[in-house]
């Protein structure tokens, strides 16, 4: 029995800024950015926009495109580390515009639940809905990742973000791809990104020493959260090399395989926080699992960093990225990172570039290395299956990237700092944050969301 992606959809926000004129406004030379790291274009969220719309959108059109019928839905799965509720899940506000749009209780018997694990939780979410299908092979699962990558003003990260969601049709008679049931982990428990609560004394913001209410807050300290990280960026490329690396030779010791598995795989697709991230941290892959391989972890630090680089500019790894690796790293130059949603978008990148060239590309596999700070890697492969080009007919990936409209870099900072009260552009067909309750008591921050035609 086959298992996989039987359809898959996204929606990205649909302002962006260019990668150049952040680059001079902060500063940096451009080149910098854009050939060293692969950055074009950051996607941000337009003020009628969050998590919920872009999982709303991604889903209704993967519902309405493949005219699913929700009795037959019993799992809708949501990986994301953009949460909008300490408690009620992003699922469950899926569940509510579904009906709202489709019909009161037309998905009540739909098990649902969110799955956290910084970039890695859409591939954990989309592993137990394989192992749902496999035990239930009439029934139909949906994957949804949505996020949005937000980063501090003027910090390191700040030219990696960027908005969206996609959403996959999990069955047992997949025409993209069908994932075969080797599974490799490592996991490790690490501070290389984090999203903390932050403190903040009442009387820093009060001024009183007393401890008086303050906006119903007894405490004499207060809790801040933020969507902006805390981060190590050079830790966290070190625990991503190496959980990556531990989970591929675990995914050699379960396949009981000696041969050199990257070149079994047509393409490989991996968490790209930004493009070119996939290059860099595959090098170590690359050269210590080579057929004839010049590398030892037997030798000194500074030997084995230094063979390292040497592979890494070579012509023959040059070759490599850009047969295996590139066509992954595509979208991600024009979008910004997705979070959970970067390695499907990386999957739906490479689908589309070959979709386009006219590549077949029907019983090839393909590997997936994700990756989870925090931290955790998990290494997997699939298959493509031979319906695959007219299951991507209508995806237009490409063509709707294209049509992303460019802000200027005041209109950035305005949306950062959420001063930008009006959408930029005009809500059309898609789902839209309407109001957010603050009067009526037990609902105070209860979100409400309305689709526009």
């Amino acid at each position: 029995m086959k298992i996989g992606i039987d359809a898959i959809t996204f929606d990205v926000a649909k302002i962006h800024l260019p990668i150049k004129t952040l680059a001079n406004a902060r500063n940096i030379e451009p080149e910098k950015l854009e050939k060293g790291l692969g950055l074009l274009k950051m996607t941000l969220p337009d003020s009628h926009q969050d998590t919920v719309v872009f999982g709303a959108n991604a889903l209704t059109k993967l519902i309405l495109d493949n005219k699913i019928p929700l009795e037959e839905i019993s799992r809708i799965y949501v990986g994301t580390e953009s949460a909008i509720d300490n408690s009620k899940p992003i699922s469950s506000f899926l569940i509510a515009l579904m009906e709202q749009k489709f019909g009161e209780n037309s998905l009540s018997e739909c098990d649902v639940v969110d799955f956290t694990f910084a970039c890695i939780g859409g591939v954990d979410a989309l592993q137990n809905c394989i192992d749902f299908i496999t035990l239930n092979p009439t029934k139909k699962a949906i994957v949804v990742t949505t996020d949005f990558a937000k980063y501090d003003l003027n910090s390191t990260g700040e030219y990696t973000q960027g908005a969206g969601a996609l959403a996959m049709l999990i069955t047992s008679k997949p025409r993209i791809i069908a994932f075969e049931n080797h599974w490799a982990t490592s996991t490790k428990g690490v501070f290389d990104f984090f999203k903390p609560y932050r403190k903040v004394s009442k009387k820093e913001i009060t001024g009183n020493d007393t401890n008086e209410p303050w906006l119903d807050n007894l405490e004499s300290e207060i809790e801040i959260h933020k969507d902006q990280p805390v981060f190590d960026g050079q830790y966290s490329n070190q625990c991503y090399m190496d959980r990556t690396r531990e989970a591929y030779f675990t995914f050699k010791k379960i396949k009981n395989t000696s041969e050199t598995v990257y070149e079994t795989w047509e393409s490989i697709v991996m968490h790209l926080p930004y493009a070119f991230q996939g290059r860099r941290m595959l090098s170590e892959i690359y050269a210590v699992d080579a057929e004839n391989s010049i590398i030892s972890r037997n030798e000194t630090a500074e030997e084995y960093q230094n063979k390292l680089k040497e592979i890494s500019k070579s012509e023959a790894y040059k070759n490599f990225v850009i047969e295996k690796l590139q066509p992954a790293e595509i979208a991600s130059s024009l979008i910004g990172n997705l979070y959970t949603g970067s390695i499907f978008m990386g999957l739906l990148s490479t689908l589309a570039h070959f979709y386009d060239t006219k590549k077949e590309i029907t019983s090839t596999k393909f590997g997936f290395l994700a990756y989870g700070s925090g931290s955790k890697s998990k290494v997997f492969e699939g298959t493509i299956q031979s319906e695959w080009k007219s299951a991507f007919a209508n995806i237009n990936l490409f063509e709707t990237l294209e049509k992303s409209f460019e802000i200027d870099f005041d209109t950035y900072e305005k949306l950062h700092k959420k001063e930008q009260k009006q959408s930029i552009r005009k809500p059309k067909s898609e789902w839209i944050l309407e109001r957010i309750e603050n009067q009526i008591p037990n609902l105070i921050g209860a979100r409400y969301y309305k689709w526009i035609d």
